[in-house]
């Protein structure tokens, strides 16, 4: 037996204990997923300022979604589907957040957003452009396509091609 299949194992009899009422099964559950969650993402990104509070709430969405939890499936995928998709909550309300000065150029605020995300930094600035500009700066395929010189076909090909690349990067 692999260590994956033993961590699923102890980790899905944890949870079924935990939801059976057992306090100290629940905690030891949490203790060992809050390590887990926090070397996957340290991985993926990097150190980072906000990597607790990425972890606190990916503990908290499995805090709330334990009860979909099928102890006949394999734990870690549904595991890391919760953690994944808070992380990207979480970083899109960061982006989303920030304010960004008049002054500074789109290049500027695309170069401050790649260097404070590991994830999006592994994207070609070809890729990352298009994607930034128009799922977290908010401009349209229109805006977007005018502010790089290139047609909207083009913006939204390259958008395609990031978020495929972002979502490769993500599969376990």
């Amino acid at each position: 037996m692999n260590k994956w299949s033993e961590d699923d194992q102890r980790w899905s009899s944890l949870l079924n204990k935990a939801q059976k009422g057992d306090q100290a099964s629940y905690e030891a559950l949490l203790h060992e997923l809050a390590a887990v969650i926090r070397a996957y993402l340290v991985a993926r990104f990097g150190a980072s300022d906000n990597l607790e509070d990425y972890v606190q709430e990916s503990l908290i969405a499995i805090h709330k979604a334990r009860h979909t939890y099928d102890a006949s499936r394999p734990f870690r995928p549904w595991l890391f589907a919760i953690v994944r998709h808070k992380t990207i909550d979480c970083i899109r309300q960061g982006v989303e957040a920030q304010e960004l000065p008049a002054e500074q150029s789109y290049e500027q605020d695309c170069s401050r957003l790649l260097d404070g995300t590991k994830l999006l930094g592994n994207l070609s600035r070809k890729l990352s452009e298009p994607l930034i500009l128009t799922k977290f700066i908010g401009l349209s395929q229109v805006e977007c396509a005018q502010r790089l010189g290139v047609s909207v076909s083009v913006v939204k090909v390259r958008v395609h091609r990031a978020m495929k690349q972002l979502q490769a990067t993500w599969i376990e």
